[in-house]
């Protein structure tokens, strides 16, 4: 029972300076920041495995994407008109 008694002494400190004089009181605020501490944890671990999820095991590695254009609609390219006059900073 000893180790355990240490043991939470040291996570309590470890969360913080001691909340009030009272022990019991102490003890209560040292269990509401470790419920905080235990949020915060689980958080990060699953925003961790959605990262390693999305990026390192993809759901289909066979994936492929085609893009097809339909060159009949675009209009023939026109070379630009050379520019008379070269200024810094000018914008057409």
């Amino acid at each position: 029972m000893k180790k355990n008694k240490t043991a939470w002494r040291w996570w309590a400190k470890a969360l913080g300076e001691k909340a009030s004089k009272c022990d019991k009181e102490s003890d209560r605020i040292a269990l509401i920041r470790t419920f905080i501490f235990a949020t915060y944890f689980i958080t990060n671990c699953f925003i961790i495995y959605g990262v390693i999820r999305v990026n390192h095991f993809p759901i289909d590695r066979e994936q492929k994407i085609e893009v097809v254009i339909d060159a009949s609609t675009l209009p023939d390219y026109q070379t630009p008109k050379p520019r008379e006059t070269n200024k810094p900073f000018e914008f057409e």
